[in-house]
């Protein structure tokens, strides 16, 4: 049977497509039939609603594809409907694709030809961002299995080492210098909380990241920096005491008390005795004063550039915060632990303005005057949310990444709501409230590994608590400046969600769309959508919801060669000048992204400014695909504007302009 003739025999009503024009089509049936089943490639047009639902939930990770991927799945599915084209949609299926094979739409549809040969559609739930991981394919690795240059430089892992780019130029480091600019221009005047584990003093590069920390206070940032001791106070504690612990007076009621290298401790809280509180007194005096040392000399190096605008700077510890003890729970006595109660933001904000670097470390005052041993990891994050940092850094000990398993490619950005999708995955609680985290004592985590998800933890606290961004960095050699100041980075970036409220249309929204684009039709800026055409097409449209009320909306349609177009971008008049625009274009382009269009253009007459602010550049008509550029609508003569996105990390770095 022909390859055209087993399309007549798809049982969703595609052969119904040909009914009207059956006499010509037979003579269509008998050319083709001669021609060899491997050559053959075929247009048909059919509504949406002829492809048949799939009725299970496919994750959105197991559904993207990367540009290599689609020159071998040859079933191209795109949207048609625009401002210059008729009301049709249409896909090109080309019969050398293996039954089976899978590509992925936008909106998190995915298109396969199932065992019959009929095109299947799959649907997430509702309930389902489109941008989501599936945390199941979040591995950590350490960071052994990376090049420590890649690592540094940036790149797509390949199950070894970074591809590391080409530094043959003495125009490289005019170019990178070009490309930080824009971070520099964000990060002034912002607040950015550094939290250093103790075990990094030990570090031969930490003189290093004291001079980084430095360069990020001469560019302008206003650095706060929480230190720990826990290394240097277990080791204190196993030297003096040996791997025995004393806790005939901390069990009551049969409460089982772990003891590890001679720390107690209850629900993986450390109890912190008198004898232990020395200990820490001590530490966290030398950890203060040996960072004291080493800021200070870097601080002053870079200072005095004008006596006027900046003068030397110098670090700053003192009482910012006070603290309350844990008390009794379950019978335990936890002792001299506690938690953060107050942060005095303002005196930090009036040291911070005297361009000086706030310092603090883990003992913790309370109004009565007793000292409290604080956890720094939750004292960064309540530190970074009490002043409302921009971001929050937390280094790591042993160096780790994030990786999706299935297809090796490192994971350098997460939303906060994938992320606690992965703690959840993974059995990993953090208390945001008391300071500490919690493993499922069946998973037998690596020290690597159990670090990774406790730093991962702490970061989703700190955007719970207002903070824009948190880092995850190992400890490289100029790491810092990597993921602050480039396109690349280095390390792993938790955001805010700040698409939440954007999702795909339905129906329901068809009112709501005509009514929100009709004053731009009128206004002729935009071209005519009656509502049976927005019906049509609802599912190429996406929505930005308020109380649901439509505030904004777009309409994105896919193309050949990893190309993709966003029309119909509308915003309420209420809420323009909100970022809501701009959220709207970022998420459809994060969707480009992630099926494999990188191309991303639009078409105008009137809002073309906007969006060459926003790195659109103006390109001619045959710079479009094959199949957009047939149905261009020469006599509307609308302007054309192109993007070509490298990776999410690009997006990412835009967000910095209008996500402040």
């Amino acid at each position: 049977m022909s390859p055209l003739a087993r399309i007549f025999n798809y049982r969703e009503g595609i052969s119904s497509v040909f009914h009207s024009y059956c006499h010509c089509c037979c003579i269509c049936l008998f050319l083709l039939s001669q021609i060899p089943q491997s050559t053959v490639s075929f247009q048909v047009q059919v509504p949406l609603t002829t492809f048949r639902r799939h009725p299970n939930y496919i994750r959105p990770n197991n559904v993207a594809f990367g540009l290599e991927e689609r020159k071998t799945n040859r079933f191209e599915y795109d949207y048609q409907q625009n401002e210059d084209s008729k009301d049709t949609d249409t896909f090109t299926l080309n019969n050398s694709m293996d039954r089976n094979d899978t590509i992925s739409t936008t909106h998190g549809r995915t298109v396969h030809v199932g065992e019959d040969g009929v095109p299947v559609l799959m649907t997430l739930s509702a309930s389902e961002s489109v941008l989501a991981i599936d945390p199941s394919t979040i591995e950590v690795i350490p960071f052994a299995k990376l090049s420590e240059e890649g690592s540094v430089l940036g790149g797509a892992y390949s199950g070894s080492k970074y591809q590391i780019p080409a530094q043959n130029s003495q125009y490289d480091f005019v170019n990178m210098f070009r490309g930080s600019a824009n971070y520099i221009a964000n990060h002034r005047n912002t607040v950015i909380v550094f939290h250093i584990p103790g075990e990094l003093l030990a570090w031969e590069g930490f003189s290093d990241l004291m001079d980084d920390i430095a360069l990020c206070w001469l560019l302008g940032m206003k650095p706060v920096i929480v230190a720990g001791c826990r290394s240097q106070v277990n080791q204190r504690i196993l030297l003096e005491r040996g791997e025995e612990c004393d806790i005939s007076s901390l069990v009551t009621d049969g409460k089982s008390i772990e003891c590890e290298d001679g720390v107690a401790r209850f629900d993986s809280v450390r109890i912190t005795d008198e004898d232990t509180l020395r200990i820490v007194k001590e530490e966290a005096g030398y950890i203060r004063f040996e960072i004291e040392r080493q800021l200070g000399r870097s601080l002053h190096r870079h200072g005095a550039i004008d006596s006027e605008a900046l003068k030397d700077g110098n670090v700053v510890s003192g009482n910012f915060y006070s603290a309350q003890p844990y008390g009794v729970i379950d019978g335990v006595d936890f002792k001299y632990t506690g938690f953060p109660r107050k942060v005095e933001a303002q005196k930090v904000q009036q040291v911070l303005d005297a361009h000086d670097v706030v310092l603090l470390t883990s003992l913790g005052a309370s109004p009565s005057g007793e000292i409290f041993n604080v956890n720094t990891e939750h004292l960064a994050s309540y530190v970074a949310g009490a002043l409302k940092a921009s971001k929050v850094v937390f280094f790591t000990v042993h160096g780790s990444a994030f990786i999706e398993n299935q297809n090796k490619k490192l994971v350098q950005n997460l939303r906060v709501s994938d992320a606690r999708n992965v703690l959840k995955y993974n059995n990993v609680t953090v208390n945001n409230s008391k300071g500490f985290s919690i493993f499922d004592h069946h998973n037998e985590l690596t020290p690597t590994t159990k670090e990774a998800f406790v730093k991962l933890g702490w970061c989703v606290a700190s955007l719970d608590l207002g903070v824009k961004r948190a880092h995850i960095i190992s400890p490289i050699n100029g790491a810092l400046l990597q993921e602050l100041y480039t396109r690349d980075g280095s390390g792993t970036l938790i955001s805010r969600d700040i698409y939440e409220g954007i999702r795909v249309a339905n129906v329901g929204d068809v009112a709501g769309i005509y009514d929100l684009i009709e004053p731009l039709v009128s206004a002729g800026t935009l071209v005519p959508r009656p509502k049976n055409v927005l019906e049509n097409d609802i599912k190429s449209y996406y929505v930005f919801t308020r109380d649901n009320l439509i505030v904004a909306c777009a309409q994105i349609k896919l193309f050949e060669m990893g190309y993709a177009e966003i029309g119909c971008l509308v915003v309420k008049k209420e809420y323009r000048a909100q970022g809501r625009g701009d959220a709207m274009l970022g998420y459809l382009e994060r969707l480009s992204v992630q099926v494999g269009c990188t191309n991303v253009f639009v078409l105008s007459t009137q809002t073309m400014e906007w969006f060459i602010e926003r790195g659109f550049k103006e390109v001619p008509v045959d710079a479009l695909p094959p199949t957009r550029q047939a149905v261009y609508n020469y006599r509307r003569k609308s302007k054309i504007y192109m993007k070509t996105i490298q990776s999410e990390r690009e997006l990412d770095s835009s967000e910095l302009w209008w996500n402040r």
